[in-house]
């Protein structure tokens, strides 16, 4: 088959990349350093030629919801008009589990991009998955007035690894609109696992914890953004990943 991925060269596309030419699937890759702006529509244009799916795993790092509904909005529009112009089958999103819950912030832009394929015209599916591993990594690196801190939370944080197989498994399929959501193994203190990853990588001064803000704030020490009982789970633990880092 011939894959299309939004955000190819990011942190998600470059594994859902290797998983399906790893399948033998054919890929074209959507970002700026290929000429193509999602947001603008630029260089969209002949690119999803002969495309089955396109999996849209690109992002944008913003706590801002104008920014947030900007980029994905203005993404998921020209990516769904250049998919009806040149046949595409098939348009597969990657979610946020219980984005609803949250719905400000980065958040914000998550759910107008649902939305959207929603009530468009082209077969989708969309896939909601809990934060992954690596989210621990970038709450580490997003300090607060200069310092390094914990955020407060319960997270189930997934395999980056073992989403970009189920998306791929996915994109070999028909299209199933809202699929089953997926997460992690088990549930883990955000405030911990930041702590530990910390450590890993050899930070050995305080991280003091730290109530997020707003509404995502709330729903993290709530636990509205963990996965329902229907959920499917994966299998590697976050000790896993933590484990098999370079620099562990």
């Amino acid at each position: 088959m011939r894959f299309a991925i939004a955000g190819g060269t990011g942190m998600t596309g470059t594994h859902v990349e290797a998983v399906a030419r790893g399948r033998g699937h054919e890929v074209v890759l959507l970002s700026r350093g290929g000429g193509v702006d999602l947001v603008s529509g630029a260089g969209l244009d002949g690119r999803l030629d002969g495309v089955d799916t396109v999996i849209d795993v690109s992002n944008i790092t913003t706590p801002k919801p104008e920014v947030s509904v900007s980029f994905f909005a203005g993404a998921t529009t020209h990516l769904l008009a250049a998919e009806r112009a040149a046949g595409v089958t098939h348009h597969l999103a990657l979610t946020i589990v219980n984005a609803d819950a949250a719905p400000d912030g980065y958040y914000a832009g998550k759910l107008a991009q649902e939305r959207l394929i929603a009530a468009g015209d082209v077969p989708w599916t969309i896939q909601r998955t809990t934060q992954f591993h690596e989210y621990a990594a970038m709450m580490y690196h997003r300090t607060h007035a200069g310092a390094h801190v914990a955020p407060t939370g319960r997270v189930q944080p997934v395999s980056l690894h073992e989403v970009a197989a189920l998306l791929v498994d996915l994109a070999e399929g028909e299209p199933v609109g809202r699929a089953t959501d997926f997460g992690g193994p088990r549930e883990e203190s955000l405030a911990d696992i930041v702590r530990r990853y910390a450590r890993a990588i050899g930070h050995h001064g305080p991280l003091p914890a730290i109530d997020m803000p707003g509404t995502l704030g709330r729903a993290f020490r709530s636990g509205a953004l963990l996965p329902g009982p229907d959920a499917r789970l994966g299998t590697q633990t976050f000790a896993e990943w933590l484990a098999a880092l370079p620099d562990a």
